[in-house]
């Protein structure tokens, strides 16, 4: 059990572990299986309790903890089968689609701002449970005529727009389709073989650069669009080690490389003039043919990468990590789980509910994060023997204070012109300032700071949150006389459990030496609360 007061701010979380297994029987079962095989006999944490794996799986698929309400509800249900419901229930619910929808931009665009056809992409793709590999289908080759699909075209307007004083960055648009589609990073193959990764050669690199160096940000519209200039020959490159030149035309890394055709050539013999053709012209169109051929079954890469994606945002660590760094010189840490991860997602059509929903029934992920009585120091996370803390985004951040605080009802109803609430626009604003990584840098590992702490101690619309307002966390305690009812409303709105009779009897203690100023008391414990490890992530 934690302790209220052993750390006020937001410290460094200490990473434990999870489970996983094979596939005769439902997956959940075998990813437990080959987990739990490589456990050698050592004691692995027991399963988290009621309270614990609530608020585990409210964050992971509903990117907030529960309320007060939903919290007894689930306690107070005794079916042997509770949890496998309230998993369908959430997979289910409007907030997943919210949940996903920020999960995804976050890891897609890596803060390189929002957009809201972008956004409607994701969500009316979330929303139809759309499979993967044809949601990267429709970003790779985006479709300007679908006002529900236009909006996939942000993720490259967002990395063709020069930014500072950098120049159009196609090769860190290559990079990134590279590392988010595929795992694999081949930044350092451009100008020759990688150093370090025999797998990473200069032409996978090179051929996948041939798709994208042809294309433009589209000006004149309200929406995300790009133009793609025709590729007439091929691409010629060498390295900085070997003057000799080679040749290549677009390419999906390590799998096939696609011949640019001759140029058709005019009614009157001569070949047609190679400026300001497009692809339509000439029956050659580098986009189409990646999006058609790098997001199937058969590419090993692109399936791992999304299984051990969605594995890392379940269980806290990735089985390949880092994520984008898939090689043979780099190999998974359960080698036949990640071949039975793919095999299943991609034979299950990419269907994204069914895999979370297998991840969520293992014991791996409903493992305890505390580790077993003897354990002096946490075993190495790859074995998954303990739950992982996990980094809460800025938005899981800020949605679980609103609904902690009981805020949520009133700053999430939109204004009367339908736009959203102002003051919850500047808080998100400010929690992403706060909390969030800087733009182009993954959010992998968590990164204690001291802006986000002396955000916590000082902002005013924060501290705003625990004066009481209406119906809300503060209000609701002031009204409650019986110490021992408010101790459990306090500790079930804000860390979804109740409390320790340790930490019942030194909250009481405070309050009763601050009797005079009882609010102002409550409101300094709700800060600690808020602003303690245990809340400040996923356990």
């Amino acid at each position: 059990m934690f302790l209220l007061f052993r750390a006020a701010l937001i410290l460094l979380p200490v990473f434990v572990l999870s489970t996983a297994a094979t596939a005769a029987e439902p997956l959940h079962v075998e990813i437990d299986r080959l987990i739990e095989a490589k456990f050698a006999g050592r004691s692995p944490a027991e399963q988290t309790d009621d309270t614990a794996f609530l608020r585990r799986i409210w964050l992971d698929l509903a990117g907030r903890i529960p309320s007060t309400t939903e919290t007894r509800q689930f306690l107070a249900d005794t079916s042997p089968d509770k949890r496998q419901k309230l998993i369908d229930q959430l997979l289910a619910a409007p907030s997943r689609v919210d949940r996903l929808e920020n999960l995804f931009h976050v890891m897609l665009q890596e803060r390189r701002g929002d957009n809201e056809e972008w956004q409607k992409f994701l969500r009316t793709s979330f929303e139809q449970n759309k499979p993967w590999n044809q949601m990267v289908r429709e970003i790779l080759n985006p479709n300007d005529q679908d006002e529900n699909l236009r909006g996939s075209a942000f993720f490259y307007t967002s990395r063709l727009k020069p930014y500072g004083q950098n120049a159009t960055d196609w090769e860190g648009l290559t990079r990134d389709v590279g590392r988010l589609f595929l795992g694999v990073d081949l930044q350092c193959a451009e100008c020759h073989n990688h150093l370090f990764v025999d797998d990473y050669k200069q032409v996978e690199f090179q051929g996948l650069f041939a798709v994208f160096r042809n294309l433009t940000v589209r000006g004149g519209v309200k929406f995300p669009a790009i133009n793609q200039q025709a590729m007439t020959e091929q691409l010629e490159f060498v390295s900085v080690f070997d003057p000799a030149q080679r040749q290549t035309g677009p390419r999906v890394p390590f799998m096939k490389e696609f011949p640019v055709p001759p140029l058709p050539e005019a009614t009157d013999g001569k070949p047609a003039p190679k400026k300001k053709l497009t692809p339509a012209d000439i029956g050659f169109d580098p986009l189409a043919l990646l999006a058609t051929d790098l997001p199937v079954a058969e590419n090993d890469l692109f399936v791992r990468n999304i299984v051990n994606r969605l594995w890392f945002a379940m269980m806290g660590r990735g089985l390949v990590m880092p994520l984008d760094l898939f090689h043979s010189g780099n190999p998974a840490s359960h080698p036949e789980l990640l071949d039975l991860l793919a095999r299943e997602f991609a034979a299950h059509q990419f269907d994204m509910n069914w895999f979370l929903r297998e991840l969520a029934l293992t014991r791996t992920y409903q493992r305890s994060s505390q580790l077993p009585a003897g354990t002096e120091m946490a075993p190495p996370a790859a074995d998954f023997l303990v739950g992982i803390e996990k980094r809460l985004s800025a938005e899981q951040l800020l949605e679980s204070v609103l609904e902690a605080t009981g805020n949520a009802a009133r700053l999430k109803q939109p204004q009367a012109d339908g736009k959203p609430n102002e003051e919850y626009t500047k808080l998100l604003k400010q929690f992403q300032a706060a909390f969030a990584n800087e733009e182009r840098e993954p959010e992998v590992d968590f990164n204690a700071s001291v802006k986000a702490a002396l955000f916590l101690l000082n902002d005013d619309d924060v501290l705003n949150l625990l004066k009481p307002v209406e119906t809300n966390l503060a209000a609701r305690l002031a009204k409650i006389d019986d110490p021992r009812q408010l101790m459990d409303e306090l500790f079930l709105s804000v860390l979804v459990r109740l409390p320790a009779e340790e930490e019942r009897t030194a909250v009481l203690a405070y309050l009763e030496q601050n009797s005079s100023r009882r609010d102002v008391a409550l409101g300094h414990v709700l800060w600690g609360m808020l602003s303690s490890i245990e809340f400040c992530v996923n356990h």
